[in-house]
């Protein structure tokens, strides 16, 4: 009989070995606005490869190169394949550690409970591996199960953070609560799931995912959006998802440290929808942490805050102005890989 596999899914503040971007292009939804949107996806590689190496999965790879120069391009991997969107958040495969190696978990994705197609980003991660993108990394099978990388985060110590309006959508897995509970607790080697039922965002397409809405700074931090407008219709469902926050307690037993960020200033479209500004869109790299911003004075605030939550970090704004017109943010086109260095013994992990 041979012993269980030790399984960690590691936090985002983790060492990375690389980030991935899946980049727009005519055949997408960003055709009517490809100059701002690409303006938007080189801020953010420019930003990434000062600090570690980028993955770009792209349909066509002397398009995209044309936006950088050589010694940019000294530190991006171009794969070339069909792709539908650029959502690489939610494609993209997720590391885990079993028994201290690195294996690149391979879930299904439905275009977030079937709203959009997905069939040739479904295919990505395994082209991917295919491909030796990943190095040693192995390869899991999970197309059982959907599950997108934004509506889940990881303090690394066995904790997971979501959200049930997510998870436990009938068009995803039509599991129950519990069921989806001991699943994630199996793939992941989990200790404890914690819920939220309220929070959202209006105009966000993927069911409220927990990327949008509160996030892991580190094993005892999170920083999470609050609205102190009465007017504004999030106000009273942020509030209530402020309580559950207090209310839950770290793998330790402690409470949480709790950071506010502001709910972003109201953004509409053409046909006065509002759209899903948010400043937990944030993304960890080593060294800095990459905050969407969208022309507002709370962009500073929101900044401000974030320093408290990574003092050791450079906080770095980008204008995520074109993302949120196709209802996703900064966190959302990005992906992190983790190092395959093997994960600390005690959760201290690297905070580079």
């Amino acid at each position: 009989m041979t012993d269980k596999i030790q399984k960690i899914l590691p936090p985002e503040w983790a060492e990375q070995q690389f980030v991935q971007l899946t980049w727009p292009h005519n055949e997408t939804d960003w055709a009517d606005m490809l100059d701002e949107v690409n303006q938007c996806f080189v801020n953010i590689a420019r930003e990434i490869i000062k600090r570690e190496d980028l993955l770009i999965v792209c349909n066509d790879a002397e398009v995209v190169e044309c936006f950088f120069d050589e010694e940019e391009l000294s530190k991006i991997t171009f794969a070339e394949m069909p792709i539908n969107d650029t959502w690489a958040r939610d494609h993209g495969g997720i590391t885990v550690f079993e028994d201290g190696k690195p294996v690149i978990y391979d879930f299904t994705f439905n275009g977030w409970g079937m709203k959009f197609a997905a069939n040739h980003d479904n295919l990505i991660t395994r082209k991917l591996y295919m491909a030796g993108i990943f190095g040693d990394a192995g390869h899991k099978n999970c197309f059982d199960f959907v599950l997108e990388g934004g509506s889940i985060e990881s303090d690394g110590l066995g904790t997971v953070l979501t959200t049930a309006e997510c998870l436990l959508s009938d068009n995803r897995n039509n599991l129950s609560e519990d069921e989806i509970e001991a699943k994630l607790k199996d793939l992941f080697g989990l200790k404890q799931v914690l819920w939220l039922n309220h929070g959202y965002l209006v105009g966000d397409d993927t069911d409220s995912h927990v990327d949008t809405l509160a996030r892991f700074c580190d094993k005892s931090t999170i920083a999470y959006v609050t609205c102190d407008d009465t007017e504004d219709e999030h106000y009273y469902e942020l509030k209530k998802m402020k309580k559950e926050l207090r209310s839950f307690r770290t793998s330790a037993g402690g409470f949480y440290r709790l950071i506010p960020l502001p709910m972003a200033d109201a953004v509409y479209d053409e046909e006065g929808e509002r759209l899903p500004a948010t400043y937990a869109n944030f993304l960890i790299i080593n060294g800095a942490v990459l905050v969407p911003t969208y022309s507002s004075p709370k962009d500073e605030i929101a900044k401000q805050q974030l320093q408290k939550a990574f003092p050791d970090r450079e906080i770095v704004g980008i204008d995520c102005n074109a993302l949120i017109k196709q209802h996703g943010s900064l966190h959302c086109v990005t992906m992190q890989y983790t190092s395959p260095q093997p994960p600390p013994k005690e959760g201290e992990w690297s905070k580079k």
